[in-house]
């Protein structure tokens, strides 16, 4: 009975992580489509800056100081919106960068949020067929198995001192 808790325990677990390499591919083909839209959005701003004789920073100065809340807000959106393709370029090149198995860590380590939420909305699961899957399934049956162990040897240790308290 123990055996097969094990077994299924490293299955399930497994199964689970071998999906992280796949997520980490759909996140990353997310990622350039968000770069690709924060960079056309922030093209037109700069258009519309330079059109007025405006740096992007003077621009968004000008919104955040305006008495209207809807420009002040934009302001504020707009200097967000250069933050985050920053730190989204960054990430696309950590990503190439990293190998297979390193990319899943990459991404565990600085995701978007926003990103990251619609792509597990749509996320679709696969069957690992690459080594960083194996590796992935891997980590996550050997956590398992590491589990399992535990609350076994935690059990056992429990009974020990109801047995020897009596």
């Amino acid at each position: 009975m123990f055996r097969t808790l094990i077994i299924l325990v490293m299955l399930v677990s497994g199964t689970a992580t071998s999906q992280f390499p796949e997520f980490s591919q759909q996140y990353r083909q997310r990622l350039g489509g968000a770069i690709d839209a924060l960079e056309g959005i922030l093209a037109d701003f700069r258009r519309d800056a330079s059109a007025f004789g405006l740096t992007v920073a003077e621009a968004i100065d000008r919104q955040r100081s305006s008495d209207d809340p809807f420009i002040r807000a934009r302001g504020d959106s707009m200097a967000v919106a250069g933050v985050r393709l920053e730190a989204l370029k960054r990430q696309r090149q950590a990503l190439e960068a990293a190998g297979p198995v390193a990319r899943m860590f990459v991404v565990a380590r600085g995701f978007d949020p926003q990103l990251a939420q619609a792509t597990a909305e749509d996320y679709e699961p696969a069957i690992p067929v690459t080594i960083a899957g194996f590796v992935s399934a891997a980590i996550g049956a050997l956590a398992g198995f590491a589990l399992v162990r535990l609350f076994a040897g935690l059990v056992r240790l429990g009974r020990r001192k109801t047995t020897s308290h009596r």
